[in-house]
C-alpha cells in the first residue's frame, strides 16, 4: 500500500506538505499546482487517508453482520436438469463473498416453511416464480426483498428479469431471414409457487413464439410441443415430432439441455441439422459450442442476474424507497445450428 512518503518522493515535496494537504489542513500556504500534482499521485498510487480507511473497514464490518435468506423454486434436481438457474444461484453467491456476505441461508421452495423467515433477516432474494401472496406474512418482517426471473408486482418489489418476448422475437427473424418459413416450438411449461404447490403457467417464449407467427399468418399447432425444460424431454418431443411427420423446416427449442436431447432424436432418425432441420435454442450453456452440431442459442447472461439482485438488495437495505427493475439483456449466439452458413436465402 502506498505511504506519504512514497507520494512525497513522487511529487518531490516533503512529507509533511504531504500530510498536511491530504487532510485538508487550511492552514496550510501552498500553490495550487502543488496541491494538485500531490492530490493526482496519491489517486495513481491508490493512497487513502486513516479516515477513508476506517470508513470502509466500518462498512465492511457492517456488511459483514448482513443477513440474506435466497429461497429458489427449483429442487436440487431440477436445478441440474435446468442448468439456467443454477449460474443465478452461483452469481448470487459470489457476489455476497465479494460483499463479505457470509451469513446467508438457503431455503429450496418444497422444504422450505415460512416460519423459518424471522425479522432477523435484513433481506431476501427470491429466484422464480413464487407469487407475492405466499410471502405475505415475510413482506412483514422482511422490508428488502428482490425477485429474480420474475416481476410480480413492480411498485412494491425490486426485480431483475431478462426480456423473453425481445430474445424470442430475435430468434423468430434469424430464422425468416435465413429463408426459413415453417418454425416449429419445443418448451415446457413454467412453473409458479405457492407454499401449498404449484401452477403451470404458459412460458413466454411460447406465447410470443404463437403470437408472431400468428401475425406472419404461419402458426401450426401442430408444430408445438410442450413437456418438462429437460434433455430426455427434448429427446422424446423430437422423436415426436419425427413420428408425426410433416416437420417443420426449423425449430425454436426453449432450452439448450432440450436441444441436446432434440439432437440425438435427429441422429437417430439419420437426419441433418442444419440441412433437414434447423435449430435455435435458448441459454448457451458451455455444452453449447461442443454439441454434434455446435448450436445457435440466446446467450443469457445469468450470473449477472444473480449479482445484480445482491446488489439491488444492498441498495434497499441502505436505504433506497423506489422499487427498481433491471432488465438484462440477452444475445443471439450464433453457431451452426440454424443453417446461416448454408446460404438459403
Amino acid at each position: 500500500m502506498a505511504t506519504i512518503k512514497d507520494i512525497a518522493l513522487r511529487s518531490n515535496v516533503s512529507a509533511t506538505t504531504v500530510s498536511r494537504v491530504l487532510n485538508n489542513d487550511q492552514t496550510l500556504s501552498v500553490a495550487p499546482d502543488t496541491r494538485k500534482r500531490i492530490l493526482e499521485t496519491a489517486k495513481e498510487l491508490g493512497y487513502k487517508t486513516v479516515r477513508e480507511r476506517r470508513f470502509e473497514q466500518q462498512s465492511a464490518d457492517k456488511t459483514n453482520q448482513i443477513k440474506i435468506g435466497i429461497i429458489l423454486c427449483q429442487s436440487l434436481e431440477e436445478e441440474l436438469n435446468d442448468p439456467y438457474f443454477l449460474p443465478i444461484r452461483q452469481g448470487i453467491e459470489k457476489e455476497c463473498l465479494q460483499h463479505g456476505i457470509h451469513v446467508t441461508e438457503l431455503f429450496r421452495i418444497k422444504s422450505f416453511q415460512a416460519s423459518q423467515l424471522t425479522d432477523d433477516f435484513d433481506g431476501l432474494i427470491i429466484v422464480g416464480r413464487f407469487r407475492p401472496e405466499a410471502i405475505q406474512n415475510a413482506k412483514e418482517k422482511i422490508k428488502n426483498i428482490v425477485y429474480i426471473d420474475y416481476a410480480p408486482d413492480e411498485e412494491t418489489f425490486d426485480s431483475v428479469v431478462i426480456d423473453f418476448e425481445v430474445a424470442t422475437s430475435n430468434i423468430i427473424h434469424h430464422l425468416f431471414q435465413n429463408g426459413y418459413q415453417q418454425l416449429g416450438f419445443i418448451g415446457g411449461k413454467q412453473l409458479e409457487h405457492t407454499y401449498t404447490g404449484y401452477t403451470n403457467v404458459e412460458d413466454p417464449r411460447e406465447k410470443t413464439f404463437r403470437k408472431m407467427m400468428e401475425q406472419y399468418g404461419t402458426y401450426n399447432p401442430n408444430h408445438v410441443f410442450i413437456g418438462e425444460f429437460t434433455i430426455s424431454n427434448g429427446y422424446q418431443l423430437m422423436k415426436k415430432a419425427i413420428n408425426r411427420g410433416d416437420l417443420p423446416e426449423a425449430f425454436f427449442i426453449a432450452s439448450d439441455p432440450m436441444a441436446i436431447g432434440a439432437l440425438r432424436a435427429i441422429q437417430e432418425a439419420n437426419l441433418r441439422v442444419p440441412e433437414d432441420i434447423a435449430i435455435v435454442s435458448f441459454d448457451d450453456i458451455e455444452m453449447a459450442q461442443f454439441t454434434s452440431t455446435p448450436l445457435t442459442t440466446i446467450k443469457v447472461y445469468t450470473e449477472e442476474m444473480g449479482r445484480t439482485g445482491v446488489k439491488l438488495l444492498l441498495d434497499k437495505i441502505n436505504g433506497r424507497n423506489l422499487p427498481l427493475k433491471v432488465v438484462v439483456p440477452t444475445k443471439l449466439v450464433v453457431r451452426d445450428s440454424c443453417g446461416s452458413k448454408l446460404n438459403r436465402v
